[in-house]
């Protein structure tokens, strides 16, 4: 099969997800919701989610036109020097990226303020039908995604036949997906924490009590961090992996001749996203049905049926198998990370139900176990990121002797591609937790009754851990994403030193002083990274507790609910602040990546990126889980267990919680974004760190 033939394929299936995409909406709009209350709120919710995303967006794109101005007289080579036409080619790549990044986000807000409403509603009827409202208004972000990341990277190589313009596209989407995950989760987090601490812990009101003001922030906070975010950041890395595939397959294909190994690339994400489409077609939940296993099990067929249509494709096109079991190998470690996750953070297991237990002792020994669970989770993940990044370097090693290290490098970036193949399936997922999230507290709001609580509390705990799974693997993608970004690094590299006459990179030697000065400073980057992140969130979560407390006090009836409390005030505060605090930390990143770049050169970016990569994974995890498994401690006790709502356990469950929030949905998640933004960073600067570093 030749690339033009399964350019078009990808582009069709592109075209179907779209399509599908389009119905889900279509049925989830159909569903019936008459509530006036609720009509009401979740107006307020889609109101103040569309004015942070316009915020933000407005933002971002000054400072995307800075970056498109020097990506155009920089890279990948300086305009003076170089083809002025790469260049052009370069910046409008990243503007590409950028703008698929952003109509995804987008997308997800609008359908998931739409399919919150409906799932409240009909939970009514019962667990079912709130339950497929929920899903698939999240798989309508799903498609989008996926659908838009593949169609960008095939139209990007159509056009220019270039795979270095495709990494131009996706560090568009990855600069953006970075801020966006970064000002979402800072968002999310300011009025999480304050609605927390001042509702449950001060007054003793229910989670989502109308009388709280940060209450409606804190439903608009789940839409822009859990939606828009979390979309935008497995958006860049589907984008990253394939970027990375690309460009070791095309320098593969040249130097052995024919596009083989590029076809490879397309056929498996294509294959992925027809196999996430019968995933979400065939996701089912019986009547009284378990909503858990319900999002695993079609993430179980989906997984089922792309190892199936992959085999099939590499039989009949004669594919390497080789390549195709390092693929199946990243799938399979993908979905035993997510087991591992799930394991520290579902209030089923042990490790949440110690927690919750170790809180009628003090909120001291909630953080305590908590922090000590979450180190726990991160062996599992790390040691699977490093099997199945072994086992794919040793299984494609032998497939052409001259080009060992090549193959080897080839069959990491594969393996990422087959880890993100099921990507459409775990965006649904993912984009289902805040949705059900946002229909407990329009029940709640809506005074729909206990019976609908009930439901809708069941919604939310698997939604949770759901979110936590899909956290887990999505930064175990972006783990090997980045390994493979490595190899694209080293490609780059050497390419422009072939083309110079000088001596290109073979390896990283950690005994070479420059490498160990960037493996130093890489590591460094991520602590700092989610220091900047979590204070933005304490500083804006304290100015927004002090409104609430300025309302509690000031205005009259508030506290006996005969009148509404001021929402946009507290939606204003957490608006101002995540945009204030997004930029800095981003900035951060690229800048000490560039300072690297130009003191030690690509050894020393080698280095960076090697401390980087293995720093950021592990506090990525982290953070994470601990935040998860806290999240669900505090739901395990409101369930009454360990003495109930309102008890000393229930009050230090909900502290361990707020510590938890900027963990797992502002720093945890941002991490694995920030490892990807600063290797394509590195690769498209690899010509000016050969020829311009002081050392």
């Amino acid at each position: 099969m030749g690339i033009l033939m399964v350019q078009l394929i990808s582009i069709f299936i592109s075209l179907i997800a779209f399509a599908f995409a389009a119905w889900l909406f279509l049925w989830v709009k159909r569903q019936p919701s008459d509530n006036a209350r609720i009509a009401q709120v979740g107006e307020l919710i889609r109101q103040g989610a569309r004015t942070f995303l316009r915020k933000e967006y407005a933002v971002l794109a000054r400072f995307a036109a800075v970056a498109g101005a020097l990506i155009l007289i920089l890279l990948p080579s300086p305009i003076w020097k170089g083809d002025i036409f790469h260049n052009i080619t370069m910046c409008i790549a990243y503007f590409a990226g950028t703008i698929f990044s952003a109509i995804a986000g987008k997308i997800g807000i609008e359908v998931a303020t739409i399919a919150n409403v409906k799932s409240a509603e009909a939970a009514k009827q019962g667990i079912k039908p709130s339950f497929m409202a929920g899903f698939r208004g999240g798989a309508v972000m799903g498609m989008a995604v996926v659908g838009s990341s593949l169609l960008g990277v095939v139209l990007v190589y159509l056009l220019t036949g270039d795979a270095t313009s495709i990494l131009g596209f996706s560090f568009g989407a990855s600069s953006l997906a970075l801020f966006a995950k970064a000002g979402g989760g800072i968002f999310t987090k300011t009025a999480d924490i304050s609605a927390d601490l001042t509702g449950k812990v001060e007054l003793g009101i229910p989670e989502d009590d109308p009388r709280n003001p940060a209450v409606i922030a804190d439903n608009v906070g789940d839409n822009v961090g859990d939606v828009a975010g979390m979309g935008a950041d497995l958006f860049d890395s589907n984008v990253a992996s394939m970027a990375a595939a690309l460009v070791m397959s095309t320098a593969l294909d040249k130097a052995v001749g024919g596009d083989r190994y590029t076809v490879m690339v397309f056929c498996y994400a294509a294959l992925g996203l027809l196999a996430s489409i019968i995933g979400v077609m065939a996701a089912r939940i019986g009547k009284n049905g378990n909503p858990t296993g319900a999002l695993n099990s079609s993430t179980y067929v989906t997984t089922a049926v792309y190892m199936v249509l992959t085999a099939i494709a590499t039989a009949i096109w004669g594919l390497e198998w080789r390549i195709w079991g390092a693929c199946i190998v990243g799938l399979l470690v993908g979905v035993i990370i997510g087991i591992a996750t799930d394991y520290f953070t579902d209030d089923r297991k042990k490790p949440v139900q110690f927690v919750a237990h170790a809180s009628k002792s003090g909120p001291a020994f909630t953080i305590l176990s908590g922090i000590s669970y979450g180190f726990l989770s991160v062996l599992p993940a790390m040691i699977g990121i490093g099997i199945s990044a072994l086992v794919a370097y040793k299984l494609c090693e032998p497939i052409n002797p001259a080009y060992a290290g090549e193959f080897a490098m080839f069959g990491i970036s594969m393996a990422a591609v087959g880890m993100l193949s099921i990507v459409g399936m775990i965006v649904s997922n993912d984009a289902y937790g805040p949705i059900v999230d946002n229909a407990r507290g329009l029940a709640e709001m809506g005074n729909l009754g206990d019976d609908v609580l009930e439901i809708t509390d069941e919604l939310d705990s698997a939604g949770n851990t759901v979110k936590a799974v899909t956290k887990g693997f999505a930064i175990a993608a972006a783990g090997l994403t980045v390994i493979a970004l490595l190899g694209a690094f080293r490609s780059e590299v050497n390419e422009v030193a072939a083309a110079l006459g000088i001596a290109g990179l073979e390896g990283f030697d950690v005994m070479n002083p420059l490498v160990f000065f960037g493996m130093l400073v890489g590591a460094a980057i991520p602590v700092v990274f989610s220091a900047m992140l979590m204070l933005g969130v304490d500083r804006n979560a304290q100015r927004m507790v002090a409104e609430i407390h300025r309302q509690f006090n000031e205005i009259v009836g508030l506290r006996d609910g005969k009148v509404d409390p001021e929402y946009d005030k507290c939606i204003d505060i957490a608006t101002t602040g995540a945009i204030k605090e997004l930029i800095p930390a981003g900035l951060m990143a690229i800048v000490a990546t560039l300072l690297v770049g130009f003191i030690g050169g690509v050894e020393a970016i080698g280095g960076f990126l090697t401390g980087n990569i293995v720093s950021g994974l592990v506090f990525a995890m982290f953070m994470s889980n601990a935040g998860g498994l806290w999240d669900n401690s505090k739901k395990y006790v409101e369930a009454g267990n360990e003495g109930g709502k309102g008890s000393d356990a229930h009050k230090a469950a909900v502290v361990g919680d707020t510590v938890g929030d900027p963990f797992k949905d502002t720093a945890g998640p941002s991490i694995n974004t920030q490892i990807t933004v600063v290797s394509l960073v590195a690769s498209l600067a690899s010509t000016l760190f050969l020829t311009l570093s002081i050392f």
